[in-house]
C-alpha cells in the first residue's frame, strides 16, 4: 500500500457521513507505518473500543470503512481464524467486525460482517513480520506472493459487500 494521509484517509470512508469521517481517531503514526509490507491500513479505535477502521487501496483510489464488534469477547479456550489472512489466535484475538453498508442500505440498517484479526495486523502475520501465537500460522504451499494476493482479494470482496449498488456515493452517500 502506498503511504497516505490523514485528508486522504478521512475522504475514503464510504460507510460514514463526513462528520463522521471528521471527527474519527487517525492514527498519529502514520509516517512509522510499514506501508510496503501493508495491504490495507487498519487500526482500532482506543477512544472507543468497539470500533476500529480500514482503508484500501481500490482500483478506484481509496475506500474506507467504519467497523464495530462486540465489546464482550469469547473465552481464552477457543480459537478463531480469521478470514482474510486464515491466522488464528486464541479468545479475543479474532472478533467479527461488522461494517454498516454504504449509501441507502446503510441509512436502512444493513451490515456485513467478516471475522478479522482483532489487532487488524493481517498484512503483517502473512508476511511472518508479526508473528501470532504459537499455531497460529498453517503452514502452506502457496508462495508469498499467492498469499498476498488472497489477502488481497479476500480484503476486495468484503469492500465490495460494504459498497454494493453504493459505488461512487463516498462518505457523503452514507
Amino acid at each position: 500500500m502506498r503511504p497516505v494521509t490523514e485528508q486522504e484517509i478521512r475522504a475514503s470512508f464510504v460507510n460514514c457521513s463526513k462528520g463522521d469521517a471528521k471527527r474519527l481517531s487517525v492514527p498519529r503514526d502514520l509516517s512509522e507505518r510499514p506501508w510496503d509490507d501493508l495491504d490495507f491500513l487498519g487500526w482500532r479505535d482506543m477512544s472507543a473500543p468497539d470500533r476500529s477502521y480500514l482503508v484500501a487501496e481500490r482500483g478506484d483510489g481509496l475506500v474506507g470503512v467504519a467497523l464495530r464488534f462486540p465489546s464482550q469477547q469469547r473465552g481464552f479456550l477457543h480459537r478463531g481464524m480469521c478470514t482474510l489472512c486464515l491466522t488464528t489466535h486464541p479468545g479475543s484475538g479474532v472478533s467479527l467486525m461488522t461494517a454498516r453498508r454504504a449509501g441507502k442500505p446503510g441509512r436502512e440498517g444493513n451490515s456485513v460482517g467478516v471475522y478479522m484479526c482483532t489487532d487488524l495486523a493481517c498484512s503483517l502475520y502473512v508476511r511472518g513480520i508479526k508473528a501470532p501465537e504459537p499455531g497460529g500460522r498453517f503452514r502452506e504451499s502457496l508462495s508469498l506472493d499467492e498469499q498476498i494476493a488472497r489477502t488481497h482479494g479476500k480484503i476486495a470482496a468484503f469492500l465490495d459487500k460494504v459498497i454494493g449498488d453504493a459505488r461512487g456515493a463516498g462518505a457523503a452517500g452514507a
